[in-house]
């Protein structure tokens, strides 16, 4: 039985007195223990959220972390063994905002994912469709395609310390969600696509969706076979909202 997920993606939000207020919210939710939670702010709180969460159950993880594992001359850039020092213990890599506005490739993904591997983080691997590539019917093949970017070059194991998250590109921000149904197809797809190389692996990986998760579609979203949580934008900068959500994954 795989365990629920819920992930905050906390983007480009936060001052130091709002990190703080968000922080003392998250404090006050109850959250059911069968729930693993993580939030991730922008690396300049990082420190601020871990201390402020020190002795909860939360997890904290980056929204990115360089190509190379190591400290070393890449300026403005953070080392994966960096945010491993700060006590992340996770890391987004391949956030459809970081390929599409930033043009990161399938191959820089694949290093940020093994950077991070190597430094002792959980990376999740984020793979998504564009609206035009859903209305041309290449959903499955696009998704396909950045998952097997990274199997292709580190072998279908790596993904026993991963989790991968399905963000339709189209549904991020937009206030348009996948139906529990489109969702539930892409997640059945990436574990068949998995099982194809190993049953036993594709049977324990978590696949979370993100895509404008409310707390008023979670429970329909997590209730879907393949569905084990999500990857929340927007609600996971409003306390009582997020709480709801990691409550819809516990029920």
């Amino acid at each position: 039985m795989r365990r629920p997920m819920v992930a905050g993606n906390w983007k480009m939000h936060g001052t130091r007195a709002s990190v703080a207020e968000l922080i003392n919210g998250l404090a006050q939710q109850q959250i059911s223990a069968d729930v693993d939670v993580a939030v991730f702010p922008s690396t300049l709180h990082v420190l601020q959220v871990v201390s402020g969460l020190a002795g909860s159950d939360f997890a904290v993880g980056a929204q990115d972390c360089a190509i190379d594992p190591q400290q070393g001359a890449l300026t403005g850039e953070v080392a994966a063994s960096q945010l491993h020092d700060a006590h992340c213990s996770l890391v987004l890599v391949g956030h459809s905002e970081r390929r599409s506005v930033l043009g990161e490739t399938d191959q820089v993904v694949t290093r940020k994912f093994a950077a991070a591997q190597s430094s002792g983080l959980t990376p999740v691997l984020c793979v998504g469709e564009t609206l035009a590539q859903r209305e041309a019917g290449q959903t499955l093949e696009v998704v396909a395609a950045q998952l097997s970017a990274v199997i292709d070059v580190l072998g279908v194991e790596v993904f026993a310390q991963a989790v991968i998250a399905y963000e339709p590109v189209w549904a991020i921000g937009t206030g348009l969600t996948a139906s529990p149904e489109q969702a539930q197809d892409v997640h059945a797809a990436i574990r068949a696509q998995l099982a194809a190389k190993s049953p036993e692996l594709a049977g324990q990986v978590r696949i979370l969706y993100g895509g404008s998760v409310k707390a008023a579609s979670a429970a329909e979203l997590f209730g879907m076979p393949d569905i084990d949580g999500g990857l929340v934008g927007g609600a996971s900068l409003n306390a009582d909202e997020f709480g709801a959500i990691c409550r819809a994954a516990g029920s």
